[in-house]
């Protein structure tokens, strides 16, 4: 089986390349396919990888503004050749489901979700303070990408999908099932601690979608202490408006995470994501989690098990479960068990086995249709 990667964009490091690392490590000889690469933004690792680029990458400065670049995106993933491929597998949030195969080559999809830009517009316009101006222009490019991302959507043999939110928009906008493998999560790399200290804490970039804001207003009402770890274009104003019971800590060193993650109180997961590996991560420290009653969350979080939910997006909901939380009523082990079912290894072997079988039926259908008369 020779197998290819490809992937949306290599210009910036979060959530979406932990999945890719897992995935090449999985096929470590399948080379990877992206519109564009910034070798400077991502890990030393990925200059010993075969990558290969589209002819998009050599348009100035799109390395660091791509999303001034979106009309061209449908081309660059069209313009590779990939008939050399028994399967391809497309990671992807955006464009990468769109790439052409022959009809004996195989595409899987593991799709982080469609693209919230184009489905998903006005809570993406709102959460990034884009205003009617921008949408007049961005109007007549986004229904073409949309009409454009429906039918590419097409072309995928099978869909994974991370959540069943993720795998809920897939029915709905591509009319598409799916199934359901959780992303990889190194679990491994958090141990139990023998207690906890008296603080919250929140692992997080600090952008609106995150809605971190809504965390610290929680906060400043309760009193309570709260850490945060991370950084981002919101970290100023976010610091303009907590008090002193809120700690910004910017990004630290993995050992210095680990350490905050298994003495913490209990983690704070205040935005709806896809799915969302951060709470898992304090999961594998033995740590509740109280997150909001949405998107990936609901995937892992139990209440009264792992962590407890809170059901609006407001300040108020969010401190009413903190007023009544005891961290005392969490068995460490048993949150850490939960946790393991999302682990590296878990993931890689699911992955490898959806793509097994469904390659080996691929092909035995291939077979039939062209040996019939």
């Amino acid at each position: 089986m020779k197998l290819a990667i490809c992937v949306s964009w290599l210009n910036q490091y979060g959530g979406a390349e932990k999945v890719l690392e897992a995935a090449h490590e999985l096929f470590p000889d399948a080379p990877i396919y992206t519109t564009i690469y910034r070798p400077q933004a991502m890990p030393a690792a990925y200059r010993d990888w075969d990558i290969r680029v589209s002819v998009l990458n050599r348009l100035p400065f799109i390395g660091r503004y791509h999303q001034l670049f979106l009309p061209f995106y449908p081309l660059g993933v069209e313009s590779f050749d990939l008939s050399a491929y028994d399967v391809v597998l497309s990671i992807t949030s955006a464009f990468a489901h769109g790439i052409i195969t022959p009809p004996d080559t195989l595409h899987i999809c593991y799709c982080l979700t469609p693209a919230r830009f184009l489905w998903s517009y006005q809570s993406y316009a709102q959460r990034e303070g884009l205003g009617q101006l921008m949408e007049v222009v961005l109007r007549p490019m986004l229904n073409y990408l949309r009409l454009w991302d429906r039918l590419a959507a097409d072309r995928v043999d099978h869909f994974i999908a991370i959540s069943h939110e993720v795998q809920r928009r897939i029915r709905k906008y591509y009319r598409r099932e799916s199934t359901i493998i959780y992303p990889p999560v190194e679990t491994g790399r958090f141990h139990l601690s023998d207690g906890y200290d008296n603080y919250f804490l929140i692992v997080s970039r600090l952008i609106p979608y995150k809605r971190i804001d809504l965390a610290v207003h929680a906060f400043n009402a309760l009193g309570a202490p709260l850490k945060i770890v991370g950084e981002g274009r919101d970290r100023n104003a976010l610091q303009a408006l907590a008090r002193p019971n809120i700690e910004f800590l910017g990004w630290v060193s993995n050992e210095e995470l680990q350490k905050l993650l298994s003495r913490a109180r209990a983690f704070i997961f205040p935005g709806l994501e896809d799915f969302g590996i951060a709470p898992v991560e304090a999961m594998a420290a033995g740590r509740p989690v109280i997150a909001y009653a949405g998107g990936g969350a609901l995937d892992t979080v139990i209440p009264g098990v792992n962590g407890e939910l809170f059901t609006e997006l407001t300040p108020e909901s969010l401190a009413s479960v903190i007023r009544d939380f005891d961290p005392a009523r969490y068995d460490p082990m048993i949150i850490r068990q939960h946790a393991e079912q999302f682990d590296r290894a878990v993931f890689q072997r699911k992955l490898r086995n959806f793509v097994e079988e469904r390659f080996a039926a691929h092909r035995s259908a291939f077979e039939k249709r062209t040996n019939e008369p």
